[in-house]
């Protein structure tokens, strides 16, 4: 392909590969997202492309610029989103969308489907005695707006040609050649986008912030680092629509003057850095990154930046100290990003979604956008839907939904029916919202969150169910983020080892009532004190949790007991006499000799000895031992 020198070159190309794609008379679209990746779906790719070929089917793996009648077009694309289903496999334009794909499926997929229209009965989506043909019918996907991610799962996401034929690079081109840096600043901010990446605030603000700086040197920085647990909605918009994420930051270096963007990805998404680093190339083979772009005379070059997965470098000051090759830990502020940023220069920092959002505000326009979402937060959210939930994957859905529609209607209610207890949304710096205390309609956007004690954050939702110890999910959230502190602050440093230590003890049963005052003590002088955004944020699992669930606390201080049976060392392993045949199974499976008896009779166990390690229930044949 050409260097496109002028904006009708990429037009030329892009009506060419538009009437490429549409003469596609099928496209099979594996997906090609990391889960489904690990779970063979890149050999089911290629199997069925070597079944195509040797079949005679005329198979196109990507468009091609010279006009060339294809019949097929076979697509490695990015995540359909249904992670708890995959592989998946869709067939368009029949809307077909197979889940659980497997090697040995391929032939007849091949043969039924692909060459007969065909639909397999066994490879769809099943709920109950309904089966569900077509993506768009299954309820995991009827109540989602897909907005950022209506190109992730749709079309092969290492292809320019593609996205262009999809409409990509267009918002750029009328940013570049029809709009002032101004004009685009005041859409943004007009648009009510504001950052997804936690905090919420305006982007068009901090667009224009970096605008007005009379430092002439300025750069884009997008952060992809992502260190949430259970958080996926940026490493699964690189790799399945990287080119947006391109343009977004493209647009941002026009309406700001910035001549170079940055991309900071975590070193444990290599797929995702693989697909940014193929589109950035083909984006400057193509002349829409380098020098003197479409012959406008503006120059833009993006980079990719490894983390080492460092949590606290998702903190801007300490992200940009991380490009620069320093140690990543965070400054004190002022100076903002806006002023003293990356090499301490202006810098616009966002993440990944905010960026991805950009082009459809410029192209689509301020009202369309302002059409979805609530008054003060526009638009849609990406989330992570994992933990105790029948559904889980990758999800949109318009802000101010409501956690019972994400829940029940998009995640298929709890796994083996049992009952929601809670949610942790935001990760380690959000979080819990409960039954108890009516969040279930509470809706889904910055400011709703925030009068409950809670926040978005990047977008990690954990689903928990009765089985859930409170207790141990603020000690699992409180050891992330205690083991991930830079150390730079006491506050951080010391506060959170302490607020550790004394969850340790309550969850091992040796924790007294004092240690919860001490606990919400903590938790308002590190929030209070503590330097940069995720220390302060550091102990919201704690303070969520003992404000709706200090029941569960007392439980664990007062009667030494996990309400959840979750907390090993507040269970007694007990050995029912009138179910033991006296087979003696458990005392020889017992690693530290605590189970005694003679053969024919009721064994019983020592409570001195016993580590509750569960090897005795395992070999068991009568189950006649239980947690008491």
């Amino acid at each position: 392909m050409n260097k496109f020198s002028v904006c009708e070159d990429l037009e030329k190309v892009r009506a060419q590969a538009k009437a490429n794609l549409e003469r596609q008379s099928k496209k099979i679209l594996v997906c090609g997202g990391t889960g489904c990746v690990a779970g063979g779906s890149l050999q089911i790719y290629a199997k069925i492309k070597k079944m195509c070929e040797e079949q005679g089917i005329d198979v196109c793996v990507e468009l091609e610029h010279e006009p060339h009648d294809h019949n097929i077009g076979l697509k490695k694309s990015g995540c359909h989103g249904f992670c708890e289903m995959g592989p998946l496999l869709k067939i368009e334009p029949l809307g077909i969308l197979y889940i659980k794909v497997k090697l040995e499926d391929c032939e007849e997929i091949v043969e039924r489907s692909i060459l007969h229209d065909e639909i397999i009965d066994r490879l769809l989506y099943r709920l109950g005695d309904q089966t569900y043909p077509k993506q768009e019918e299954i309820p995991f996907y009827k109540k989602q707006t897909r907005v950022v991610l209506e190109h992730c799962g749709q079309m092969d996401a290492e292809d320019i040609l593609e996205y262009l034929a999809k409409g990509g690079y267009a918002a750029f081109t009328k940013s570049l050649f029809s709009l002032t840096g101004e004009q685009i600043c005041q859409m943004i901010i007009d648009s009510g986008l504001r950052g997804r990446g936690g905090g919420g605030y305006p982007a068009g603000k901090k667009w224009d912030q970096v605008r007005r700086q009379k430092e002439t040197t300025r750069y884009i920085v997008c952060n992809g680092d992502e260190g949430d647990p259970g958080a996926f909605m940026d490493r699964s918009i690189m790799e399945g629509d990287p080119h947006k994420v391109l343009e977004g930051m493209m647009i941002a270096g026009v309406a700001t003057g910035a001549q170079n963007g940055y991309i900071y990805v975590r070193a444990e998404y290599p797929l995702a850095v693989e697909r940014l680093k193929i589109a950035i190339e083909k984006a400057k083979e193509v002349g829409l990154l380098g020098e003197n772009i479409l012959g406008s005379g503006f120059n833009f070059d993006i980079h990719i930046n490894q983390g080492a997965g460092a949590f606290v470098c998702g903190e801007g000051s300490a992200l940009t100290a991380s490009i620069e090759g320093h140690r990543g830990m965070p400054r004190t502020k002022p100076p903002r990003t806006v002023e003293q940023g990356l090499f301490g220069k202006p810098t616009v920092l966002n993440n990944v979604e905010t960026f991805a959002n950009v082009p459809l505000i410029i192209d689509r326009g301020v009202e369309w956008y302002r059409s979805i979402g609530v008054e003060t937060s526009p638009g849609t959210k990406a989330f992570a839907l994992t933990g105790n939930v029948n559904n889980t994957g990758l999800i949109e859905v318009p802000m101010g939904t409501t956690l019972r529609e994400v829940i029940f209607d998009i995640g298929g209610g709890i796994k083996d029916g049992k009952e929601f207890k809670a949610v942790q949304i935001g990760g380690p710096s959000g979080g819990c919202l409960c039954l108890g205390a009516g969040h279930l309609d509470l809706a889904l956007d910055f400011d709703s969150l925030k009068k409950v004690g809670a926040m978005i954050g990047s977008g990690g939702l954990v689903v928990m169910d009765e089985t859930n110890c409170m207790v141990e999910v603020a000690r699992f959230f409180m050891n992330f983020t205690q083991n991930e502190s830079c150390g730079k602050c006491v506050p951080c440093r010391e506060g959170t080892k302490r607020m550790l230590e004394i969850l340790e003890r309550i969850v091992h049963g040796e924790g007294c009532m004092e240690d919860l005052d001490l606990l919400e003590e903590l938790a308002d002088t590190i929030s209070t004190t503590a330097l940069c955004g995720l220390g302060k944020t550091a102990p919201s699992p704690v303070a969520s949790t003992l404000k709706y669930f200090r029941d569960e606390y007392i439980a664990h201080v007062r009667d030494k007991k996990c309400p959840a049976g979750n907390c090993k060392s507040l269970c007694a392993i007990v050995i029912d006499p009138n179910l033991c045949r006296g087979c003696s199974k458990c005392a020889k499976t017992c690693p530290v000799g605590a189970i005694s008896g003679k053969i024919k009779e009721p064994f019983q166990i020592d409570p001195a000895k016993c580590i509750k390690c569960g090897a005795c229930m395992a070999a068991c044949p009568f189950k006649a031992i239980k947690e008491a």
